[in-house]
């Protein structure tokens, strides 16, 4: 993600209603954002290949190409996979948010909604893209077969390398770097995804089962505490992490 001020950052808002979208660009705009617009799936991705911004509002019932569509292509696309995506619906069924969220959503707000609140979250997903993934140093974190490249930001089971969305990434760091010790959903809400305790909790679990398929027989590794949320299992005698 360029390196200027979070406040000049560039938002592509989403939507065919064209009051909410003149409402969010307002919003956005008073709080120092650079704002496009765009009110299809078809020319918010012709927006987003022109100049690639740095965080997606979007809707999810668009006319030509849906908002899960336009987020597909987005995470495909080398110039925007990491771009910042808030998902802003009428939808607000569970099965709804978790395909969101689970197609790489950092975020999720359904309609109605506070356009101050939308402002809030827009600089609190800004903030978690721009935040190191990790502590300075570029030493290798093991736990098991698994490595994690600090300075890289890269992650391999046994030596082959593992694909992880910005989210995962975060999300097996965090548990490594406190293996052994439980960590509740709300912890892991508030240190990955800076949320506060009460919102998507239903999120981790997601995002836990996807990474412990991506992890392959190490997945196992990631353990469920019932009652109290996951923790990274630490290796036996001669396999300490470091």
């Amino acid at each position: 993600m360029p390196d200027r001020p979070t406040h000049e950052a560039r938002i592509l808002v989403v939507d065919d209603e064209r009051d909410i979208t003149a409402l969010v660009a307002y919003h956005l705009a008073k709080a120092g954002y650079r704002v496009t617009t765009a009110g299809s799936g078809p020319s918010a991705l012709e927006a987003a290949a022109k100049e690639p911004p740095d965080l997606v509002v979007l809707d999810l019932m668009l006319p030509g190409r849906s908002g899960y569509e336009v987020l597909e292509e987005l995470r495909r696309g080398e110039e925007t996979r990491d771009v910042g995506v808030i998902l802003l619906t009428a939808r607000k069924e569970e099965a709804d948010r978790i395909r969101g969220l689970a197609g790489g959503a950092d975020d999720y707000l359904t309609k109605p909604f506070s356009p101050e609140e939308l402002v809030l979250r827009v600089a609190a997903v800004l903030r978690r893209l721009r935040a190191p993934a990790a502590t300075a140093g570029g030493s290798v974190l093991h736990v098991g077969p698994i490595a994690i490249d600090r300075a890289a930001h890269q992650v391999t089971v046994g030596g082959a390398p593992v694909e992880l969305t910005r989210i995962e990434y975060r999300l097996l760091l965090l548990l490594a770097e406190r293996a052994g010790r439980v960590q509740s959903r709300p912890q892991l809400l508030e240190s990955v995804w800076e949320a506060q305790a009460d919102i998507q909790t239903r999120t981790v679990d997601m995002h836990v089962q996807r990474l412990r398929t991506k992890l392959g027989d190490a997945g196992a590794q990631v353990e469920t505490v019932r009652g109290f949320g996951y923790r990274l299992r630490a290796p036996e005698r001669g396999g300490r992490a470091r």
